[in-house]
């Protein structure tokens, strides 16, 4: 029987809850949460006993082996001895440097750090700082995790110090201080206390305001066909007269808002699927707030996956449905998928996964923040108010990559004076969202520190799951530059599945590799398809095996997508009024727009 939009709401509403499977405590435990609490907000939800945790157990490792002592103080004497070496013919910019940086780091990559006296203060912070890398690593005893924590963290420290960070020593900057008479520095004071009003107004960064969602972001026509009480779904007008019979249904992270796959019209992978003749279904899901504490994991699978899966079953009935999750959306994809599996549902004709991971043994630098300790506190944060904040997560992602995102961004804008162009993608970025209590708490429980679903243990609907029982055609995306979902982790669902399995590795990281559209320049992408129950190969052999190719992945997948169709037919309507599913505003909705 149909619902109307109320009834949906009411419905969802009468549903109690599951379990909480999450131990409250005893009352007496109320001030120590309060006080996490407070202390979350000054340390930006890191907490300080996981912090030093780490630094005791290098500490008491490192005091108690003196040949590792005895190593580092001949590495400092080594490398002292080398700055000498190099200081007798640094005056000359042709004298070949005594440390070369990282590939990844740009710091000092301007002619001008190889002139004196910047070439010799360029050296001498890259050999301290590979000295404190030695330091750090190595030491015998101390946990891989407690060893990548300290590593992580001095580097953070070291980079406060970098050179390039200070007008004295970074002649980038006094060239133009002297070229501008100092107006630069002016001008990025300015800058800073833009910035700073912004931050304490909550408003986002100087240029968001030239984007707008429903202005130039998320444009591509359509309706809201579904609202309940966590999601919207969008159904897209076509735009071809024919379409493939098997409807897109897409499941984006529930840490980000849907548009970053409908930017500006270039840049929008919903867009190109509709133009490519596909009836495309995308879920919006709603920014939870202290109401929405309790919704857990099964509330986000039911209520986002399911209901939308019934939608497009009622719109575009008596057809399999191409199911697409990406990040978040793409794991909850995956145990939606198996549980669907183990029941005998076949509603799914394909399964795509963009950059999401199903296994969490190695899920990448954001595990630094991620142990017994941090989740018992950030449980305690949210406990407080329900939620994440979002400032808090966007927080965690900036230090994973403060070299671009802090420190290169402070010397642009607050020493050079300049701004850079704010983009689709940048302005999407600033629209972050929140995350509930149960939910999140559920996650990093079950996923990063048990494992649940690889391991075949995570439960829906009070039974396990496994990936195993998957045997439609999966394509799954990773991104070679992924700090979030680390290519090799998301590689590993081969390990998982025994279907047919169609990897792609791009160029890019986690949003700029999977927004790649045709014609952009500089993008590449590597695929090769395991048939079922073909063999695995490691990812260092995928690697060399898999020949790149230059391009966009998008025409590889819309390819893919269109193998496993069936001929073309007339559009379906929008919506189905008569199943309860009639139009109730246009796209974007107004999910996307709750702040």
């Amino acid at each position: 029987m149909g619902r109307t939009m109320t009834q949906q709401i009411e419905v969802d509403a009468a549903r109690a809850p599951p379990v909480l499977d999450i131990p409250v405590g005893e009352p007496t435990e109320g001030f120590d949460r309060w006080l996490h609490a407070q202390l979350g907000h000054a340390t930006r939800g890191v907490s300080p006993s996981a912090l030093l945790l780490a630094y005791v157990d290098w500490l008491s490792h490192l005091a108690l082996s003196p040949a590792k002592q005895a190593e580092l103080v001949h590495k400092a004497w080594r490398k002292a001895l080398r700055l000498a070496l190099y200081l007798a013919h640094a005056t000359s910019p042709e004298a070949p440097c005594c440390i070369e940086p990282l590939p990844q780091d740009r710091r000092f990559a301007d002619p001008a750090w190889h002139q004196w006296p910047f070439n010799l203060i360029s050296q001498s912070f890259l050999l301290t700082q590979q000295w404190w890398h030695n330091a750090t690593t190595g030491v015998r005893g101390v946990s891989k995790h407690h060893e990548e924590v300290v590593t992580f963290i001095t580097r953070q420290l070291l980079d406060l110090c970098s050179p390039s960070n200070f007008v004295a020593t970074n002649p980038l900057v006094l060239q133009r201080t002297l070229s501008t008479l100092g107006a630069n520095l002016a001008q990025g004071a300015g800058h800073w206390w833009d910035d700073w009003e912004r931050l304490k107004a909550g408003r986002p960064s100087a240029g968001s305001e030239a984007w707008g969602v429903g202005g130039n972001l998320a444009t591509t026509p359509g309706k809201v066909v579904l609202r309940n009480s966590l999601v919207e779904l969008i159904q897209y007008t076509p735009t071809t007269p024919k379409v493939h019979p098997e409807p897109i249904l897409i499941v984006p992270a529930w840490i980000m808002k849907y548009y970053v796959l409908d930017l500006s019209p270039h840049d929008s992978l919903i867009r190109y699927l509709v133009d490519q003749g596909h009836t495309v279904f995308c879920v919006s899901w709603k920014n939870p707030g202290e109401a929405e504490r309790d919704y857990g994991m099964e509330d986000y699978l039911r209520m986002g996956l399911y209901d939308a899966l019934d939608a497009v079953g009622a719109i575009v009935p008596k057809r399999r449905v191409h199911a697409v999750g990406y990040c978040l959306g793409g794991t909850l994809l995956a145990i939606g998928a198996a549980a669907m599996a183990r029941d005998g549902d076949d509603r799914l004709a394909s399964l795509t996964l963009l950059a999401a991971q199903t296994d969490f043994t190695e899920p990448g630098e954001i595990a630094l923040f991620i142990d017994d300790s941090e989740v018992a506190f950030l449980e305690d944060i949210m406990f407080d108010r329900g939620y994440l904040a979002s400032d808090q997560m966007a927080g965690a992602f900036q230090i994973l990559r403060s070299n671009d995102l802090i420190w290169s961004r402070g010397v642009r804008d607050y020493l050079m004076g300049e701004r850079a162009p704010m983009t689709d993608l940048m302005a999407w970025n600033q629209d972050a969202t929140r995350m509930p209590y149960r939910m999140h708490a559920q996650y990093l429980k079950r996923l990063f520190l048990r494992n649940d679903l690889a391991a075949a243990r995570f439960r829906v609907a009070g039974k396990p799951v496994a990936l195993g029982d998957v045997h439609v055609p999966v394509f799954c995306l990773g991104t070679e530059t992924d700090h979030v979902a680390p290519w090799r982790s998301v590689y590993k669902l081969h390990v998982l599945t025994d279907t047919e399995l169609t990897f792609v590795l791009t160029s890019g990281g986690h949003n700029v590799g999977v927004v790649s559209p045709p014609g952009h320049p500089h993008r590449h992408y590597r695929v090769r398809t395991r048939a079922a129950d073909g063999k695995y190969i490691d990812p260092d052999l995928y690697l060399a095996q898999a020949e790149a190719k230059p391009g966009s992945w998008w025409p590889e997948w819309q390819r893919w997508l269109a193998s496993r169709s069936g001929r073309l037919v007339t559009p379906p309507a929008v919506g189905a009024a008569a199943q309860g599913y009639a139009v109730l505003a246009d796209a974007p909705g107004q999910y996307v727009l709750m702040r």
